[in-house]
């Protein structure tokens, strides 16, 4: 249960988020390609962390692919918000999210041995998806949540949430 005093901060800091006018940022684009090129390079080491002892607020996301029809796994964030899951991208579509938008469904593990199958909402711009883009800011570690703070106009122009209820 939240707090009031909880609800009062998230609806001034929405209230913030939602006077921000969203805008695409080339800079910003290009500091989350390079972001994300090098945990790709990373992604053994990764994966390896999140398995044997965890790391963060990182899961693994299952989905099937749109072309394939092969699962595809993803390490993700995941993102608490009153008592929902949500994942997403910062900067667009990528192959996890377009195959995750076809397909609605996914398989979530915050932990190795608990994977959850889930149904997969896209988030429409709003107050549900500037919340989650605030919360994720807030819930990535360090240094992932100074770049989500910094690039926060570009994320709201750009990024690609999705919600996730247990099936």
């Amino acid at each position: 249960m939240h707090t009031a005093s909880a609800l009062i901060d998230t609806a001034l800091a929405v209230q913030r988020i939602n006077g921000m006018k969203p805008r695409r940022s080339s800079a910003w684009n290009a500091a989350f390609l390079a972001a994300y090129a090098t945990i790709r390079v990373m992604d053994p080491l990764l994966r390896w962390t999140w398995f044997s002892v965890g790391l963060g607020i990182t899961s693994r996301l299952t989905v099937r692919g749109r072309r394939t029809g092969k699962e595809r796994s993803v390490l993700v964030g995941l993102i608490r918000v009153g008592g929902r899951w949500y994942v997403g991208h910062p900067n667009g579509e990528v192959a996890w999210t377009r195959n995750l938008l076809n397909s609605r469904e996914a398989r979530v593990a915050p932990r190795p041995e608990a994977p959850v199958d889930v149904a997969a909402a896209p988030l429409e711009h709003g107050p549900e998806r500037d919340r989650v883009i605030l919360a994720t800011a807030e819930q990535q570690p360090f240094p992932a949540n100074f770049l989500y703070r910094g690039a926060r106009r570009h994320i709201l122009s750009e990024g690609r949430y999705f919600r996730l209820e247990a099936r």
